[in-house]
């Protein structure tokens, strides 16, 4: 249904920089990703962060974001608002709302970064229950559930069509959960394909032949080459 597919620098081109710096990101876009993609999380001040397990070395101690103020937390961990100064609005932006509560402030920071920013923010939720919750709240912003295949069961088709009754734009699968069947299943009720985890050229491959919409992966150089071109 997109054409070309998002190709989603998975935690930025983390195969090539360390993840989820801003190093990482502005080489993603270097590199020519469409779409960058990160995890958030609340500092204990409420400051929107960009890591992967939430967890931080301050001093000689290993805390959760969620118990540091945003000024304590190491200077590579950035925060979205950093993530849009350094990078702008001109990439799509998929967000893993690892802190449910993050939703308000991640649509906030958005907002007040203006351009397309809300309208190329795709959030992520954990289950088809908080997509269809937060669909209600997105502001314009994209609504992407992410869940394995094994979760879904024999329920595709079903699944499908709640998403597609609430609004939610995508849904998002690990690479090895898609079929061509699968796509065509979802594309019938016009909801977006995602894969993730797609780390292989052959992985990649056989996603743009299935007719995937967006694709995330650490390297960014085969990503782009071979979904793109």
């Amino acid at each position: 249904m997109l054409q070309p597919p998002i190709a989603f620098a998975h935690r930025g081109a983390s195969a090539h920089a360390p993840e989820n710096t801003l190093e990482a990101f502005g080489l993603a876009q270097q590199l020519g990703a469409t779409g960058l993609e990160s995890d958030v999380w609340l500092s204990r001040d409420g400051i929107p962060v960009l890591h992967h397990d939430g967890r931080v070395r301050v001093g000689r101690r290993t805390r959760r974001i969620a118990d540091v103020d945003r000024a304590d937390l190491p200077p590579s961990v950035p925060t979205l608002a950093e993530l849009y100064d350094a990078c702008g609005d001109e990439s799509e932006l998929s967000l893993d709302m690892k802190d449910p509560a993050a939703l308000a402030p991640v649509l906030e920071v958005a907002g007040a970064a203006g351009g397309r920013a809300l309208e190329r923010l795709w959030v992520c939720a954990q289950t088809p229950e908080d997509a269809i919750a937060w669909r209600e709240r997105a502001d314009g912003a994209h609504m992407v559930c992410s869940t394995r295949r094994r979760a879904i069961g024999h329920g595709a088709e079903r699944l499908a069509a709640r998403l597609a009754e609430a609004g939610v734009d995508a849904v998002n699968l690990h690479a090895s959960d898609w079929s061509g069947g699968l796509t065509t299943l979802f594309h019938r009720f016009e909801r977006l394909c995602f894969g993730w985890d797609a780390q292989y050229e052959r992985v990649i491959l056989a996603l743009k032949r299935m007719g995937i919409d967006g694709v995330y992966s650490d390297h960014v150089d085969r990503l782009v080459e071979t979904l793109l071109h």
